[in-house]
């Protein structure tokens, strides 16, 4: 009976020893930007438990002049719409670039990438030279799990690790949404959609 307790009381210690690791470094993940720290239990994604939304994602009625397939991004609002036919649009929350950060403009979806690496730019890396120079794609990764980019500017809407964020302004310019929602509107946009951004 004793030897049973004592080999009960070893696994549970080992389980214990190998499963405190990850917890531990899980408690040190931070945004590597703003030195936030990272959603302490991130969701599994792709086939695992989705990403809590900050901001529940809803169909709303839209009466904008702007075609369906386009996306509209209100920085003020802090909300993204994606254009639907029959005067509706999917309304997704996002987070927005912080004080000083701000912009304006229309431009084209020119690329998308599932997972991607990041690099961060050299204004970025200027202001931030303990950043890396290269990270590669992953639920670790900055941009999370999808990344659309806007033209040739430094501009994404992108995935993040940090829910807590979305509603927020908090980024360097790029749109964060959550990485459940992002790869839902990943499916609906094309390269070559038109997005436009107003503050």
């Amino acid at each position: 009976m004793n030897q049973k307790i004592l080999a009960m009381a070893g696994a549970m210690l080992g389980l214990a020893f190998f499963a405190a690791p990850a917890a531990a470094l899980q408690n040190d993940m931070f945004d590597l930007e703003t030195h936030q720290p990272l959603v302490q239990n991130p969701a599994a994604l792709d086939g695992g438990q989705p990403q809590q939304s900050a901001i529940p994602r809803e169909t709303v009625d839209w009466k904008g002049s702007q075609a369906p397939g386009s996306v509209v991004i209100s920085t003020t609002e802090r909300r993204l719409y994606f254009i639907l036919p029959g005067g509706q649009a999917v309304k997704y929350g996002v987070g927005v670039g912080r004080p000083g950060f701000e912009w304006s403009g229309t431009k084209v979806v020119s690329n998308k990438k599932e997972w991607p690496d990041w690099t961060p730019p050299s204004q970025m890396l200027r202001r931030r030279p303990d950043l890396p120079r290269h990270m590669k794609g992953g639920p670790d990764n900055p941009l999370g799990a999808r990344a659309m980019y806007l033209g040739s500017s430094l501009y994404r809407i992108h995935g993040s690790n940090e829910p807590d964020t979305i509603g927020q302004a908090v980024s360097s310019g790029c749109i964060r949404m959550t990485n459940e929602d992002v790869m839902d509107l990943f499916e609906r946009v094309k390269v070559g959609t038109r997005v436009t951004v107003m503050r």
